[in-house]
């Protein structure tokens, strides 16, 4: 059976777009087309793709998909991002434009190591266009899986099978305190401290959050209490606030420190802390031209010509 892929793009706008309505404008069809187009598809496969539950009130609720729909939602994602990339390329490859490079980075990455990449990247191609995206690393992956960036940056573990992960470098993690915390005595209980302690960390799906929860479990530390914060430099400002402990990167630590805002928190015994930074690109997307320079300036292996 051949599916349709127009009606295809119909029922992925809506399932992308959360609504009929915004489907419709996303699309330039009006709103009776877009809901043709998914019950048109929903017969052809002979399931139903969106749950039809109506609110008190007779008022119909956001768009749900389905377990099918959510299933078949997944492939047209996969499939209209490879539509883009493949135009994309063939966009570059036959001079359509000059060229342009879209780098997706964890903020970190994108804050405090991509900066000098791209700088030397743009003196060698100066005619390709650099445009990067900064979040936390589900957000960058999940542009990476639907073709919004072309190669990206992270500093979390990313399981998607449809991604490739290469180790890029390692960043260094410092754990930091207020400016007035003390060191406890070499003979103190420094779990007990440490425990008690308030803790300000990145919110769920950030690499800095992961790392830092599992090197805390590493140490069998089990904060009191947490406070989420949106950035690293969010945690730094907050701790030098006497907000609590944090594990962040060294790099985002060392002006405060060397101000005095912030102090190391040193428990004997631990060694340094660092966590790896990874490349990431699409296993079924070939690197655009701009792309594999890139990508061989991040490994060194770059060339002007």
């Amino acid at each position: 059976m051949a599916m349709n892929l127009h009606l295809l793009r119909i029922f992925y706008t809506v399932a992308r777009e959360g609504s009929f309505s915004r489907a419709a404008e996303a699309l330039h069809i009006s709103q009776p087309a877009v809901s043709k187009g998914v019950r048109e598809l929903e017969h052809q496969l002979d399931v139903a793709l969106i749950e039809r539950a109506q609110r008190p009130g007779g008022r119909r609720a956001g768009v749900a998909l389905t377990q099918i729909g959510e299933v078949l939602f997944e492939h047209a994602r996969g499939l209209f991002a490879l539509e883009k990339a493949a135009i994309d390329d063939i966009h570059a490859r036959v001079g359509l434009r000059k060229g342009a490079l879209v780098v997706g980075a964890s903020t970190t990455i994108a804050g405090y190591w991509l900066a000098p990449y791209l700088a030397l990247f743009a003196d060698a191609w100066p005619d390709i266009a650099i445009e990067v995206r900064a979040g936390n690393t589900e957000l960058v992956s999940r542009w990476l899986v639907d073709c919004e960036v072309d190669v990206a940056l992270v500093e979390g573990s990313v399981a998607d099978e449809r991604l490739a992960r290469d180790h890029w470098q390692d960043d260094a993690l410092v754990m930091i305190g207020p400016p007035d915390w003390e060191q406890p005595s070499a003979d103190a209980s420094w779990l007990d401290i440490l425990n008690r302690e308030r803790w300000v960390m990145r919110e769920p799906g950030s690499g800095t959050r992961e790392a830092t929860q599992r090197m805390m479990a590493a140490l069998q530390i089990a904060p009191a209490s947490l406070i989420e914060a949106g950035s690293n430099e969010a945690i730094a400002r907050s701790v030098s606030c006497g907000a609590g402990l944090a594990i962040v990167p060294r790099v985002v630590a060392a002006d405060l420190i060397e101000l005095g805002r912030i102090t190391l928190v040193e428990p004997p015994g631990i060694a340094p802390l660092s966590r790896p930074l990874f490349r990431l690109t699409h296993r079924d997307r070939p690197l655009s031209p701009a792309a594999r320079r890139f990508v061989a300036f991040l490994d060194g292996s770059a060339t002007q010509s």
